[in-house]
């Protein structure tokens, strides 16, 4: 969890985490919008579901970013 309020415009709290494969990747992202959904958020958008190398959910206040490992390693966002 980075906390990115004295940094960007676009979000208050960038999340990432990772999956060892796809449908893990899948699996993380459905849950997240289901706990999230119980508690009245949803999601402005969600992209790259289809395919789930990386998974960015925008909720406006934070963004949550779900990778493979690879994926994760090649876009380093933690850099």
């Amino acid at each position: 969890m980075l906390d990115l309020r004295d940094v960007s415009s676009f979000t208050d709290t960038l999340i990432i985490c990772s999956g060892n494969n796809t449908r893990q990747v899948q699996a993380i992202s459905d849950e997240i919008q289901q706990q999230l959904k119980s508690r009245g958020d949803l999601p402005n958008s969600v992209e790259g579901y289809t395919y789930a190398e990386w998974i960015l959910m925008d909720y406006g206040d934070y963004v949550i970013n779900i990778f493979t490992d690879k994926t994760r390693a090649y876009y380093d966002l933690e850099r």
